[in-house]
C-alpha cells in the first residue's frame, strides 16, 4: 500500500477545496451577508492542513487500482465532512449530522435534503449547496486531473470516480480526457444558464438551478422546487436534464464530427426508448386528473427526466399520482442515466448487459450447444466487464437490503423507507410519501441519516471504492 501518495492526494484535495470555498464567500460578500466569513475560515483551515499534508513528497508515485479507489473514496468522505462546516459554523444547520447529510447529498448530486425552510437560507449557503452539485457531477478529482499534471496511473482515479461499468480515455492522455470532459460540461452549463436568464429567471436562481441540472442534483432555491417558474424554464430544464444524462463520449464524437459513431450508440437508443415509453405511460395515466394534454405532457416529461437522470427536481407532487405512474418512476430510479454522464442509478448500459445475459441464458436452455457472446455497439463485451457488472448487481442489492432494514428501525411506513433508500443509493433525492418531492429526510434519526450518507457516497462511486475502503484486509500489512 502506497500510503504516502494517498496522504499527498488528500492534501491536494484540501488545497483545491479552499479555492472552491472562496466562490460562495464572494457570493456572500456580493449580497452583503456576514456569514460568508465562515467560508473564508474553513478555506483557510483547509489550505493549511492541505499544505501540511503535501509537505512530504511521496517517495514512490506509482499508483495501482487499489490506491486509486481508496484515494477516491477518502476524498469524497473528506469533501462531505469539510464542506459541511460552513453550514454548521453559520448556524443555518445546527446539527453536524444534518450538515454532513446536506453536503454529501450535494456533492453526490443526490438532492435529498433535511431543510424544512430552504428559502430562509442566505444566498451564499444556497449557492454552496448548488455549487456542490456542479463540482460533484463530473467529479472533483476529474476536475483536478483536468488542471494538474497527471501520469498514466491517474486513469485509476478517473475510473474509480466516473459513473458506469467501464471508462475509456477519449484521447491518449488522461489530462486531455479530463479537460475535454470538463470543457463540454462547462459549455453546456453556461448555455443552460444563459437560456434560463433569457427566459426571465432571476440570475441567482439561473446559476443555482443550472448547477443542479448540470450535476443532475436537485437542490432548488424555492420550497416549491421548479413549480413556480414559467413553462419555458421548465421545458429548458427538462431538455438539459435529459442531455446531461447522455454519455459525454457522444458529445465528444459529435464535436469530432463522427456522427455515425455517435448514432450507433446502443445505450443512447435504449435511453431514449425507455424515457419515451415512461413518458407515454405517465401521460396516459395522469391525463384524467390533470385535464390538459399539454400540462400532462409537461409534468410527465419533466418528472420522468428528473427521476431517470437522478436529478430530483419537481414541478408537481407526484405523491398524488396513481400507483402506475408512481411505479414507473420507481423503476426509473433503478435504471438511471447513461454511463459516462453525470446521472446516477445502475446505468442503462448495465440494464442492456443484464437483459442480454437473460436472453442468452434462455437461448442456451433451449439450444444447449449454442455459443453466443454478448455484444454492445457491435463489440463483444469482455468477461471482465460481465464479471464486474454481475458483482456490482449483487453488492448493490446486498447494501440496499441492509440499508433498508436499518432504516426500518425508525418505524416509518414501508414506501417511505424503501424509496428513501432507493433515492439515496441511486442519487435521486426525492422518493415517495414522507420523502416525496415536497417532503424531506429531517424526521429520520441520526443513525438513518448516516446510513443514507453512506448510501449516497457508495452509489455515486459505483459501490466498490467504498467497499474496498471498509475492507479490513485493505489496510492489513503483509
Amino acid at each position: 500500500m502506497n500510503y504516502s501518495i494517498i496522504i499527498h492526494s488528500l492534501g491536494l484535495l484540501l488545497q483545491f477545496m479552499a479555492g472552491f470555498l472562496m466562490i460562495p464567500e464572494l457570493v456572500g460578500n456580493l449580497y452583503g451577508e456576514n456569514n460568508a466569513i465562515y467560508f473564508l475560515a474553513v478555506a483557510a483551515g483547509s489550505l493549511l492542513i492541505g499544505t501540511l499534508l503535501r509537505m512530504k513528497k511521496p517517495k514512490e508515485r506509482k499508483m495501482h487500482a487499489k490506491e486509486g479507489m481508496i484515494i477516491v473514496a477518502l476524498n469524497w468522505i473528506v469533501l462531505s465532512l469539510v464542506g459541511a462546516l460552513p453550514f454548521l459554523l453559520s448556524g443555518e444547520i445546527t446539527s453536524y449530522t444534518d450538515a454532513v447529510f446536506e453536503t454529501a447529498s450535494g456533492f453526490t448530486t443526490t438532492g435529498a435534503s433535511i431543510l424544512t425552510d430552504v428559502e430562509a437560507m442566505s444566498h451564499c449557503m444556497l449557492f454552496w449547496r448548488s455549487f456542490t452539485h456542479w463540482l460533484g457531477g463530473m467529479g472533483v478529482l476529474v476536475f483536478i486531473l483536468a488542471v494538474m499534471p497527471s501520469n498514466a496511473d491517474s486513469m485509476h482515479l478517473m475510473r474509480a470516480e466516473s459513473p458506469g461499468p467501464s471508462v475509456d480515455k477519449l484521447v491518449p492522455r488522461v489530462r486531455k480526457t479530463a479537460f475535454f470532459l470538463y470543457a463540454i460540461y462547462l459549455a453546456m452549463t453556461a448555455i443552460e444558464i444563459i437560456i434560463l436568464i433569457c427566459g426571465s429567471m432571476p440570475v441567482f436562481d439561473a446559476f443555482c438551478l443550472g448547477f443542479g441540472t448540470a450535476g443532475t442534483g436537485g437542490f432548488s432555491v424555492k420550497a416549491s422546487g421548479i413549480a413556480d417558474y414559467n413553462v419555458f424554464c421548465q421545458v429548458v430544464i427538462t431538455v438539459f436534464m435529459f442531455l446531461f444524462g447522455v454519455n459525454f463520449k457522444i458529445y465528444y464524437l459529435i464535436i469530432c464530427r463522427k456522427f455515425k459513431d455517435a448514432l450507433k450508440s446502443e445505450e443512447v437508443k435504449w435511453y431514449f426508448g425507455i424515457y419515451a415509453a415512461a413518458v407515454t405511460i405517465i401521460v396516459i395515466s395522469i391525463f384524467h386528473s390533470v385535464g390538459s394534454f399539454w400540462e400532462s405532457l409537461n409534468q410527465a416529461s419533466f418528472q420522468a427526466a428528473s427521476v431517470m437522470t437522478t436529478t430530483g427536481f419537481a414541478t408537481t407532487d407526484f405523491n398524488l399520482w396513481g400507483t402506475l405512474p408512481q411505479g414507473i418512476l420507481v423503476m426509473l430510479m433503478f435504471v438511471g442515466a447513461c454511463a459516462g454522464s453525470t446521472g446516477g442509478g445502475m446505468k442503462v448500459s448495465r440494464v442492456i448487459i443484464y437483459f442480454k445475459e437473460v436472453k442468452n441464458e434462455i437461448s442456451y436452455l433451449i439450444h444447449p450447444r449454442s455459443i453466443k457472446r454478448i455484444t454492445v455497439d457491435g463489440k463483444t463485451v469482455d468477461d471482465t466487464t460481465l464479471r464486474t457488472a454481475n458483482a456490482y448487481l449483487g453488492a448493490y442489492f446486498l447494501i440496499f437490503a441492509i440499508s433498508f432494514l436499518l432504516i426500518c428501525i425508525d418505524g416509518f411506513d414501508f414506501t417511505s423507507s424503501f424509496t428513501g433508500v432507493a433515492a439515496t443509493i441511486n442519487n435521486i433525492g426525492p422518493g415517495l410519501n414522507i420523502v416525496g418531492p415536497y417532503g424531506g429526510f429531517s424526521g429520520f434519526s441520526d443513525l438513518s441519516k448516516w446510513v443514507f450518507i453512506f448510501d449516497m457516497i457508495t452509489g455515486r462511486l459505483e459501490i466498490f471504492p467504498m467497499l474496498i475502503l471498509f475492507n479490513v484486509s485493505t489496510w492489513r500489512k503483509k
